[in-house]
């Protein structure tokens, strides 16, 4: 069984009941299981109303949750460090993503892929809306 990191992205894909919703499920009947990162909870559940608390957190929950820890934190930094010296700037927020996907087995799901140019990951490309 291998682990999909989804990111912020895809989540509101999903949230929205769009094309997502899909791909998510066909995950899970090749065998592979859907997973988070703190940093996408926190993305997601910044973003919430109120009324739509409640089903977002139902659906947050049902996915596996990979940790962060120093070595997340550092692989990180790294990549920022890296890629500014080359005069490209990555977020933080999507530094820790893409490390947390590393440590999860390297695949990610993203409707942006090219903020996740590391080469250690393997990035699928989930469009939103479709």
């Amino acid at each position: 069984m291998a682990a999909v990191l989804l990111d912020s992205t895809v989540l509101i894909d999903a949230l929205r009941g769009r094309g997502a919703v899909t791909r998510i499920r066909g995950l899970r009947s090749k065998g592979d299981r859907a997973v988070v990162s703190p940093i996408n909870v926190e993305e997601i559940v910044r973003g919430l109303r109120n009324a739509e608390r409640d089903p977002a957190m139902r659906f947050l929950r049902g996915l596996g949750l990979v940790s962060l820890d120093r070595a997340q934190a550092v692989q990180a930094g790294t990549w920022r460090r890296e890629y500014a010296a080359r005069g490209q700037t990555l977020a933080q927020a999507d530094c820790l993503i893409a490390a947390a996907a590393l440590r999860a087995g390297g695949r990610l799901a993203t409707g942006n892929p090219r903020d996740f140019p590391m080469p250690e990951l393997t990035v699928e490309h989930w469009p939103v809306g479709e």
